[in-house]
């Protein structure tokens, strides 16, 4: 896909998935609206809306159609993804003072806040997921979704890899623990967003199963670059601290590998999933191309 014609689509779909996001933000007067606040702006930190963006393209490569169903989804696999970059910056886990060029939600709101934050968003997200089968349309199809979105946010996908990577590595490091971390802390929510991009739009069983391999893939790749990003890049560039990673003394692929096996582990991911992504003989290409995109990222 031409490079000015993918960024044109990018910008279009990923402000439409902004507007879907902003239209379930909470608000109001009720005593409790400091949390509003606080989830507002870690949800407005910005960021690359990657998880919906996904989810979008996945539904538009399998031809859905009702899109009242997918919005809700949308912005509730972006508010799971920002619970997470919330409780990971907290004094307690990384210990980050700025997220996405700002400061962090605990350093403006106080640790506390931080925290319920990160359970309100998370909670808020199922809330928002739920109004789908308000449509009275593809309730299986919903339900699906919804034990897909659970399962790939909780202790046997993202939440169980925050568990490994806290627990860290004991003695020699492995390169298959710190797959299994990367597939589960990184990769799970990007499968959510595959699968439910698919389940939404009809997709087959094998379909969704396919969405699954290729998310798993492009998954480790993406935390792979990011481990990267974290000894090549900038504060500026990249818009969060550098060198995180050997501050909090994590292992990764650049400290197990090296920089230049990292690279080639990075390009042979991405082969492999675009080559499952291009077995499903449909119409892929803006999905093919911000799968590269992101996989290349330089912040």
């Amino acid at each position: 896909m031409d490079t000015e014609i993918f960024n044109g689509l990018r910008k279009n779909k990923k402000e439409y998935i902004d507007e879907v996001i902003n239209g379930y933000l909470p608000a109001g007067e009720e005593p409790q609206s400091k949390i509003y606040e606080a989830m507002n702006y870690s949800v407005l930190a910005g960021g690359k809306r990657l998880r919906p963006l996904l989810m979008l393209a996945a539904f538009e490569v399998f031809e859905g159609s009702d899109r009242d169903i997918l919005e809700p989804f949308l912005a509730a696999i972006e508010m799971i993804h920002t619970y997470s970059l919330v409780h990971d910056d907290l004094p307690a886990m990384d210990n980050d003072e700025y997220r996405r060029g700002r400061k962090t939600t605990h350093t403006v709101y106080g640790e506390a806040l931080g925290i319920l934050a990160g359970d309100a968003l998370l909670n808020y997200a199922f809330e928002i997921a739920c109004m789908a089968f308000g449509k009275n349309r593809h309730c299986d199809r919903i339900s699906a979704s919804m034990a897909v979105l659970a399962g790939k946010s909780g202790i046997h996908g993202m939440l169980g890899g925050q568990v490994v990577d806290m627990e860290g590595f004991l003695g020699t490091a492995e390169k298959s623990r710190l797959d299994y971390m990367y597939q589960l802390k990184t990769g799970a929510l990007l499968e959510a967003s595959l699968m439910i991009g698919t389940i939404l739009a009809g997709g087959s069983e094998e379909d969704v199963l396919k969405m699954e391999q290729l998310a798993r893939n492009v998954g480790l790749a993406f935390q792979i670059q990011d481990d990267i990003l974290d000894v090549t890049s900038t504060v500026e560039i990249l818009g969060k601290p550098v060198l995180s990673d050997e501050k909090n003394n994590k292992v990764t692929y650049v400290k197990l590998l090296g920089l230049e096996e990292s690279h080639q582990e990075v390009s042979r991911l991405t082969i492999e999933g675009l080559e499952t992504l291009r077995s499903l003989n449909r119409n892929s290409e803006f999905l093919e191309a911000l799968l590269t995109s992101l996989i290349n990222r330089k912040s």
